[in-house]
């Protein structure tokens, strides 16, 4: 297989274009002058409405509206990675943003442009992280090559374009990148067709191209857990909705749940010998680590999803078993019926829609995903290599950096913290500091509060730090 994507490879390069980094900005056509003097109240609308309608503008311009999905191979080792394109696929109504369309909000580990071949602008970018380069931080990647599926998603062109997938490593050096060129017209971009798989709207925010969309996929559920599946579906959106931020913008999401049945209960547990046969193979056991619940089959997650719209999607499997994973503008997938279900799922949800980076820790480790000479993209996480960009601005006056501990966090935390008062959990939770001890590292990587929601399953909330973040990606989603 790897030989036959690399002579695709070799095609579509053939017709792409020199790498550049220029990215002239592109013109926007000015609104028409209204006929009659507007009143203040009306002034004040049209000065609210306007960017969104120039957006709009600009949207229309270079894109339709459906969706192109691009399916790649991400594949390598430690030492090297390479890009290889799979398939096109036209699906239905593009959900995603219609504006701020050419900035990605986060770096990410990587980025899918789409280019006009003849200036070189920047019509479209978005971020994104792999499980493939996770992988890459394992001791297994140092001995053997893999091969990873990656699906992505950018709004259907009107006009020939070029697409430029780049993938970086922890110094934020880009270290594989694929150029390959998009003909609108072409005869083997498939067209996606209704799967016809049961589905229900679980909220309603509003147009697909006003909300930030949603959907949750049965995974390890037969066809007679149909209803079970909808009512876990219907937990987990409260378990979001419910969670700040998103309470308080429940407004700016749609979630739908679509149900496609699997042969088999629940997903395979490679440690006990269990294989099942599910509907996007999931299983535990990801990189060897017991509890770490993923696919890799991302190719048949998005076939199931089909034509409905989205911008992320949960995975939501079938099992008792605490476990999970979310990966930045890839794949959330949850456990539905552990006891820390809700926590968890907000957790994982963090990281995949809010970038947001583990502020837990280990113990002293060889190897260091968070180099001291580089400045993490996620925006919860420090090296103090460029602390001004993150939450520097956040510091009460007078705060040491780094920020000493308290008394109560020389105990685990986790198991006094239902004994604390509100008082001390609004001194762990909310007190803005730089605590050394985030990323899986102790030395070196630093986070903003002593306890988050994004480090024990115990804390209710998200920092501030972490639930500004949130607030700006909601935001970048809507326009604002």
């Amino acid at each position: 297989m790897i030989l036959l994507f690399a002579a695709l490879s070799v095609t579509v390069l053939a017709g792409g274009k020199q790498q550049t980094e220029t990215r002239p900005s592109v013109a926007v056509a000015p609104r028409p002058m209204a006929e009659k003097r507007p009143s203040a109240a009306e002034a004040t609308q049209s000065e609210a409405e306007a960017p969104q309608q120039e957006a709009e503008v600009l949207f229309s311009r270079h894109f339709t509206g459906a969706t192109l999905r691009l399916d790649y191979v991400f594949c390598g080792d430690a030492g090297h990675q390479a890009i290889y394109l799979q398939g096109m696929s036209r699906t239905g109504v593009w959900a995603g943003r219609r504006h701020n369309l050419s900035r990605a909000l986060l770096r990410g580990n990587g980025l899918v442009r789409v280019k006009d071949p003849a200036s070189g602008a920047v019509l479209y970018e978005n971020s994104f992280s792999t499980l493939f380069q996770e992988w890459q931080g394992y001791e297994e990647a140092r001995h053997v090559q893999k091969a990873f599926e990656n699906c992505l998603q950018v709004p259907f062109p009107r006009d020939t374009v070029d697409i430029e997938v780049l993938l970086s490593d922890a110094h934020a050096k880009v270290t594989a990148r694929l150029e390959h060129r998009v003909v609108p017209q072409d005869i083997l971009i498939r067209q996606v067709q209704d799967n016809l798989h049961h589905r229900h709207t679980l909220k309603e925010g509003g147009p697909v191209e006003k909300t930030i969309d949603i959907v949750i996929l049965s995974e390890g559920y037969t066809a007679a857990q149909e209803e079970k599946f909808f009512a876990d579906a219907a937990r987990a959106r409260d378990a979001l909705l419910g969670h700040e931020p998103f309470a308080s913008r429940s407004d700016a999401f749609s979630i739908r749940a679509v149900f496609a049945p699997s042969q088999a209960d629940g997903p395979s547990i490679p440690h006990l010998g269990k294989w099942n046969n599910t509907l996007t193979d999931s299983h535990f056991d990801t990189f060897y680590s017991e509890r770490y619940l993923t696919t890799s089959a991302l190719q048949k997650v998005w076939d199931a999803v089909g034509t409905v719209p989205f911008e992320h999607i949960i995975v939501l499997v079938n099992t008792p078993v605490y476990g999970g994973g979310g990966i930045y503008n890839s794949v959330t997938i949850m456990g539905s019926d552990h006891p820390t279900f809700p926590q968890v799922l907000v957790h994982e949800f963090g990281h995949a829609f809010g970038g947001l980076g583990d502020e837990y820790f280990y113990g002293e480790q060889a190897e260091t995903p968070y180099p001291a000479d580089t400045e993490p993209w996620e925006p919860n996480l420090t090296t103090l290599k460029d602390f001004a960009s993150k939450w520097q601005d956040m510091l009460p006056p007078g705060t040491p950096v780094p920020t000493p501990t308290d008394e109560l966090e020389k105990q685990d935390v986790r198991k006094i913290w239902d004994t604390l008062s509100a008082d001390e959990k609004a001194l762990l939770n909310h007190r803005v500091g730089v605590y050394e001890g985030a990323g899986y590292q102790a030395k070196g990587v630093y986070r903003p509060v002593q306890e988050c929601r994004m480090k024990i399953n115990e804390c209710e909330e998200f920092c501030p730090v972490c639930t500004r973040a949130l607030v700006r990606m909601i935001d970048y989603y809507c326009g604002e």
